[in-house]
This record gives structure tokens, sequence and C-alpha cells, in this order.
């Protein structure tokens, strides 16, 4: 960015801190040391599970770095967050035990939990002790949460759950699940909607891993039938967590996860491209381009400099970056990326980019009514 002052031309340069590069550095390093000890992972914010690792994320005090201090956090720039992402799950280091309790759970819990809740629950979630899955998608709700089925009715102290949820990730191994329910069904669409934590041994959950085309399990159904939990668990306004949900949401779709969740396979191909090829070359560059152009919009959101909701045009914008790579990747790599490898598992999983968080087209309406101001 070229800044006029008269006669003068001053450069303004976009650089790293001395700090930020000695924090990557260090989390380079730590990723790397993971990826030897435990495997590398394709897309490891969500396949790489390992209670191993969120121990020591948790010591390198890597888990909830930007909560507050006062509620057992780091205090530390979300820029900072963003670093540590990055290097972490483009190496491929398994970070999914801990990511939706950190990216997630966590803030919510302090935004709208209560404080008994934030001191049962965070400080579990700051030692890697405990993983969570979210409730939130349904066989006939996806992207549309507003026309969600699954019923909490309150019995006495409890809420008595009933429904099925779909597509939570890690809900056979979680500890508990932070769900997105109807509490009541007058007014419109988007009311009546509440968040109830769940600990996931309660009597009357059953829970159905599904096997994927690439072998994962990690995606499961969730089925809850008469599934009692106490009163207190709700978090926040009993009826009103529409928008606590969508402001889950702008931490989900707006992050590092976003961009680089491929990344490790793209390092692979560029290494064997032929680059002699003056189109592959053009095509390498036009990858590098997007992915600075990705990252800026991840970083706009980081320091808080997007304009509301527009965590949806940086979610598109990064998973169809993440779907040209796995185009760029399966071509370079010919026929070697159709044997059963971790490249042709990390391919298989390249169209749930777009999909998972939010399809595309369902980002585009929200970029082009809530941000653009444009007619339905």
């Amino acid at each position: 960015m070229i800044h006029r002052r008269r006669s003068t031309i001053i450069a303004m340069e976009f650089a790293w801190t001395p700090e930020q590069n000695e924090l990557r550095a260090r989390a380079r390093k730590v990723a790397s040391a993971a990826v030897e000890r435990l495997g590398r992972s394709n897309d490891s914010w969500i396949n790489g599970y390992s209670k191993e690792f969120a121990t020591e994320m948790s010591a390198q005090g890597w888990i909830g770095m930007t909560w507050p201090t006062e509620f057992g956090g780091g205090g530390r720039p979300a820029i900072e967050r963003l670093i540590v992402g990055e290097e972490l799950i483009a190496a491929g280091a398994p970070i999914a035990a801990m990511w939706f309790a950190d990216r997630q759970m966590g803030p919510t819990l302090i935004t709208y939990g209560r404080p008994d809740q934030q001191a049962e629950f965070l400080p579990r979630i700051l030692s890697g002790e405990t993983t969570w899955c979210i409730g939130m998608s349904e066989p006939n709700a996806g992207s549309d949460l507003a026309s969600l089925k699954t019923s909490a009715v309150r019995d006495g102290d409890d809420w008595v759950i009933n429904g099925q949820k779909i597509w939570t990730s890690f809900g056979e191994v979680a500890d508990y699940c932070y769900l997105i329910c109807r509490t009541t069904t007058e007014g419109p669409p988007h009311a009546g909607i509440s968040e109830i934590i769940v600990p996931m041994d309660t009597p009357g959950i059953e829970v159905r891993p599904i096997k994927d085309m690439t072998t994962n399990r990690h995606f499961c159904e969730v089925f809850f039938t008469d599934v009692r939990v106490p009163v207190i668990n709700l978090v926040g306004t009993e009826g009103a967590a529409f928008k606590q949900t969508m402001r889950q949401l702008e931490h989900e779709r707006g992050g590092i996860d976003r961009l680089v969740s491929n990344h490790a396979l793209y390092l692979l191909a560029r290494e064997r491209a032929d680059t002699s090829s003056p189109i592959v070359r053009q095509e390498i560059a036009a990858l590098e381009i997007a992915y600075r152009i990705g990252r800026i919009l991840v970083v706009r959101e980081a320091l808080q400099q997007a304009p509301a909701g527009f965590s949806a045009a940086t979610k598109c914008f990064c998973t169809e970056h993440e779907v040209q790579v796995a185009e760029f990747v399966s071509r370079t790599l010919g026929p070697e990326a159709t044997l059963w490898n971790q490249v042709t598992q990390g391919l298989c999983y390249a169209p749930g980019y777009t999909i998972m968080g939010g399809t595309s087209n369902v980002m585009r309406n929200i970029l082009g009514e809530r941000v653009l101001g444009l007619p339905r």
C-alpha cells in the first residue's frame, strides 16, 4: 500500500513483528514435532484428534490464548492465535480435541454464561481435559438453523430433550454437547431457540458415527430420547439464543482453519510440480496470490476490522481456494493421486470445504442481504 504525502512517497509495509515471527517459529517447531510423533492429519482441526496433544497445547498456553485473563485465558491478541493456528493446521498437527471448545464454546460461555457455568467448564477446556461437540445441524436443518426441530421442554428442574442432530463432529468422543434446540414453537422461526449444555454420558443419548468415503469417523448422528438435563445448563436467555448462535458462527467461519486445511498437500504438490511449464507456474502464482488474499481476509477478522457478517465472505473465498488447491494437487500428482494414501484421503475430503460451516450459496446470500443490504 502506498501513501503519498506532499512530494514524498512512503511505503506502508505489512510485516510481522519480531515477537510474532518468534511465536511462528516456535509454533512451527511444536507442530513438526507433533507430526513426527503422532502422525500428520489431513484437515487436522477437524480430523486430528489427540488428547495428548491437547494437553501439550494447554502447557504451551495455546488454549484460550485470546480469552480474558480473569477467565483463565492468556489475554493475548487474536493475531497471535491466528499465527499459532496457521502453523499447526498447515503442518497437520492433531488439534481437534480442543479446537471447537477453544474457538467457540469458551468465548460463548465467557459472553453469555453465568459465573457458576464459567467456573465449572472453562478450567477444563483450558487444561485440554474436555472435548466438546456442537449439536447444531439436523437432517432437515443444515444451513437453515432457524428450521431446527430438536426440542427441550421444561419439566420441573429439568429440560427433557428429544430430537436428532447430524454431522456432529466428535459426538462419539465428546464429553459435552453444546446443543442448539427449540424451547418454544411460538413466534417466527428464529425465535424460541435456546442453547443448553448436555453431558454426553446422559441416559437417552445414542451416537452413531458416520464413516465417510475418506474413512473418517468424526461425523456422527446423535439421537436424543427423553434426555433430562438440569435447567441450570441453559446458556444465556431462554428462547433468544439465535443471536448467540450467529455469533458462534462468526467465530467458526472467519478463522485460519478455513484457509490452510490442505496446505500441507499443496506444499507436497508444489515440490513435485513441473515448473518448467509456464501454465503450471501461472497456476502456482494464482494459488499463492489467493492464499495471501485469504490470509488478509482472516487477519481482518482477527483484528475486528471487517464489517459485521463479513465472515461469510471470508469463509466463502477461503474454502473455495482450498478446493482449487485440491484440484491442483490432483492434476500435479496424476495417477498417484488415485492410490489410497493420505493424499487421496485429503483430496476426497475436499468437496466438504464449501459445505461444512454453511454452503457457499448460503454464504453469498448472507453477504448480499446482511452486509451489502441487497433486496431478497
